[in-house]
């Protein structure tokens, strides 16, 4: 077997998605769980209003929460085989050449499937030690009888088992696809996309100056990382501006502050993952520049601010997205009201939201240009 567990260590952006996952629809499903427990007890019209109202949001919180987190999730999955799959293909080669079939070769990536399980037991963990004060926060004050915290263990299939497994399956089904290739082209470590990209290099006219020739290569030959810092965006958009809007509808503190921590640390997270990759896939390009005598703003420059109008264009996005999906909401839960609250776009909360993205974006990239001129030209032409 390839792969050994300890390479999955490096999947921290899939245990901390797998984690916020897991948390949010832990805390939602086992309290419409246990809210299903008291129906009877309810007797006036108002009270099962809020209770239809009540469970109608947490229903939708884990279908959308839960949706889009397991598709970011997959998403990053895949792009974590390929580049594990791309970075051993000599190794990978060889054991084709030596008679192993690609199924048995491919049924050692289960283990990336271990990333999934240890981010679902820690969001699952988590969600069970805010719980008594997300039940205090959800019940206080309104007209429901009190809600009696049980654990339910059919959320462990639910949110850490069932996760897990799908996971294993869908790393071994799509390893499975990229072994499809001549063991001596793997041991070569030919690639026909890499082929193309130079030819396409050379053909271009040298109207462009070097610098900005080079910022438009490095982000055509890591294209998927686009989707990694426009998703970013996204999510810190999405998360922090949402955050406004249920707390203005009564949600309390705790749901809004759990919103902002879980925008936060995903968007950090995923674009930490994303310029790594950039500024270790490019350690030659590095090399070359530094060498050649570029100074560090142009280093940074060449190989970091090709990304950035994804980034705004993702955050755009997620305004879009968050206000749309509040309205749909707000219309689901309150369908049974005589009138539905008007949702209006909460200005103050993008502005805040954009500024506070604006010094985080710049400020990471800032601090990762700085980095690139400290890094030992020994180490860069090793990991290279």
């Amino acid at each position: 077997m390839i792969v050994r567990p300890k390479d999955t260590a490096k999947l921290l952006g899939i245990m901390i998605m797998t984690a916020c996952a897991v948390l949010v629809c832990t805390l939602f499903m086992n309290s419409n769980i246990d809210l299903a427990r008291i129906k009877d007890q309810i007797v006036d019209m108002e009270s099962l209003i809020i209770y239809d109202m009540t469970v109608s949001s947490g229903n939708v919180t884990i279908a959308v929460t839960g949706g889009a987190l397991g598709l970011t999730t997959l998403v990053m999955l895949f792009f974590y085989i390929k580049h594990y799959a791309d970075t051993h293909k000599s190794e990978l080669g060889i054991l084709k050449a030596l008679g192993y079939s690609n199924w048995k070769i491919a049924r050692g990536f289960w283990v990336f499937g271990l990333s999934v399980f240890t981010g679902a037991i820690i969001g699952f963990c988590l969600a069970f030690v805010f719980m008594p004060a997300f039940y205090d926060q959800m019940r206080s004050g309104g007209p429901l009888p009190d809600v009696p915290l049980h654990f339910n263990p059919e959320l462990v299939v639910f949110f850490v088992v069932l996760p897990t497994v799908v996971f294993s399956i869908i790393s071994i089904l799509y390893s499975y696809r990229k072994l499809k290739q001549p063991a001596l082209e793997l041991i070569k470590g030919k690639s026909k996309t890499v082929e193309k990209k130079a030819r396409h290099v050379k053909l271009q006219e040298s109207e462009k100056s070097f610098l900005l020739d080079l910022k438009h290569s490095t982000v055509r030959s890591r294209f998927s990382l686009v989707f990694f810092i426009a998703l970013s965006a996204f999510i810190f958009s999405n998360n922090t501006q949402m955050s406004f809007g249920i707390a203005e509808f009564g949600a309390g503190g705790m749901m809004a502050a759990l919103m902002v921590g879980t925008g936060f640390v995903l968007a950090v997270t995923t674009l930490f993952i994303a310029v790594t990759t950039v500024i270790r896939s490019n350690g030659k390009t590095i090399a070359m520049l530094r060498a050649f005598g570029y100074s560090e703003r142009e280093c940074g420059g060449a190989l970091l601010n090709g990304y950035r109008p994804a980034a705004y264009v993702g955050f755009a996005l997620g305004t879009a997205y968050q206000y749309g999906l509040m309205r749909v909401i707000i219309s689901l839960v309150f369908n049974d009201a005589a009138s539905v609250p008007e949702y209006s776009f909460i200005v103050q909360a993008f502005i805040i939201s954009l500024l506070t993205y604006i010094v985080l974006y710049e400020g990471i990239m800032f601090i990762y240009a700085k980095q690139i001129n400290r890094i030992p030209l020994k180490q860069i032409m090793m990991e290279e």
